[in-house]
């Protein structure tokens, strides 16, 4: 009985309840903080209701749980920033390639000068003023590097050179483009910025597997950064690799083809041969994803006098040149392993002059590929003087006055052409000529 009791309390204030709410207003029941629920406008004209979600209005970035997205509609979109209209840009890597002996730090250094004084390009383009910055693992800014800023008239105070870097204790250590370039874009800020920066050789970049597609993209992607935190143009140079007759250069680049993948422009220097027989070079587009990707320039490699004593290589543009460069360099390895090829890298080795250890010599060809028979045979064919310094030194070896005419023209070169040396370089080369006869074959191995 007691059960059924509180069942009777329990539904006689829930009744009473019921009767309570119904006699109260209906704005008490819906509060009007409450807003209400409104029905979604009928459809209109020929409009058909839509499953997908409307578009959610937000800022220019939204956090995801970590991911930023960015709508298209908060980008504005904005022009390529050039250095030299269709081939150099700001803020973008640009690849040059090219068998050795073809000037590609040359060029480099041509195009570093324009950028330095505000020069003219090839096309009469007029550049932007503004710093270079050069980092070579190949060639020493002294007696190199320098000299041919200076050939191509370039303003010196805007041109710098990465040295050494420091570890966190202090220590001085040569500077290594895998893992210095956060300390490289603090010394660009405080230096004020720079146009151009150029990496020479690309591959020293690369910590891991150069080969390796992952490892090189890797190993870009801090390059391909600064280049756009820096607004500035990045010029990696690099080697040919062996082969690859008749493919697009670009594919020829030495490494993986992330190489060529990641970069936007890619610029191959290579020697050929027109109709009439005649060679030439020939600096071309292979790439391009920001513009053209075809057309070059012919150019030569002079040789000046810088400084007293002191001579370089420059670039003396030629006419522009339309086709692929495929098409322009119809054979870019036709010179692979040839007497001209070698003669031609044994020279640029050998360029500025003075005396060179015959060893260090030999060894710098093999690492671009040559043998000793090679070289042995490339340097008969630019005369080179040489000179015994006993058992401890070993043989050195110095280039001829004349010998600076073989960089553009060593097919042409004659017994003539020898006689305008100095009497120091004639009497040289009748004592090498007397010696030759004599012991061709002992000079042979001792040397190699």
């Amino acid at each position: 009985m007691n059960n059924f009791a509180h069942i009777d309390r329990i539904a006689a204030k829930v009744d009473a309840l019921i009767v309570a709410k119904a006699a109260m207003p209906m704005k008490e029941i819906f509060p009007a903080s409450t807003p209400k629920p409104t029905p979604a406008p009928a459809p209109s004209g020929n409009t058909c209701p839509s499953d997908s979600p409307a578009p959610v209005p937000f800022d220019n970035q939204r956090d995801t749980g970590g991911v930023a997205l960015i709508p298209a509609s908060s980008l504005q979109p904005k022009p390529i920033k050039w250095l030299w209209k269709e081939w150099l840009a700001a803020g973008k890597l640009h690849i040059l390639a090219g068998a050795p002996g073809q000037g590609k730090t040359t060029l480099a250094m041509a195009f570093a000068a324009t950028v330095s004084m505000g020069g003219v390009w090839p096309d009469h383009q007029r550049a932007r003023a503004g710093n270079v910055l050069i980092w070579s693992g190949e060639d020493d800014p002294s007696d190199t590097l320098t000299p041919r800023l200076a050939a191509s008239g370039a303003d010196l105070t805007r041109c710098h050179f990465i040295g050494e870097s420091k570890d966190g204790n202090g220590q001085s250590r040569p500077f290594d483009p895998a893992c210095d370039m956060p300390k490289l874009k603090k010394a660009i800020e405080q230096l004020g910025g720079v146009s151009l920066l150029i990496f020479d050789p690309i591959v020293s970049a690369v910590t891991g597997d150069s080969h390796k597609n992952t490892e090189v993209r890797r190993a870009m992607q801090p390059l391909v950064d600064m280049a756009a935190d820096m607004e500035c143009a990045i010029l990696g140079i690099t080697h040919f690799s062996k082969g690859g007759k008749d493919t697009d250069p670009a594919q020829r680049v030495v490494g993986s083809v992330a190489f060529t993948a990641v970069a936007r422009v890619v610029l191959v220097a290579a020697k050929t041969t027109d109709a009439e027989g005649n060679s030439k070079r020939v600096l071309a587009r292979s790439k391009s994803n920001i513009g053209a990707d075809d057309g070059g320039f012919e150019y030569h490699l002079e040789q000046v006098e810088t400084h007293k004593g002191v001579f370089a290589s420059r670039v003396a543009w030629g006419q522009a040149v339309d086709g692929s460069a495929k098409e322009l360099l119809a054979e870019p390895d036709s010179n692979e392993g040839s007497a001209n090829d070698a003669a031609e890298t044994l020279c640029a080795e050998m360029e500025g002059g003075g005396w060179h250890a015959a060893k260090d010599c030999i060894s710098a060809m093999a690492a671009l590929g040559f043998s000793k028979k090679q070289t042995w045979s490339a340097s008969k064919k630019l005369a080179v003087i040489r000179k015994n310094r006993g058992k401890k030194e070993g043989w050195f070896w110095r280039l001829p006055t004349s010998s600076t005419a073989f960089i553009d023209s060593i097919d042409s070169i004659d017994s003539q052409e020898l006689n305008g040396e100095s009497q120091e370089s004639q009497e040289s080369q009748a004592a090498l000529l007397t010696l030759q006869s004599q012991a061709t074959v002992s000079m042979e191995r001792e040397e190699l």
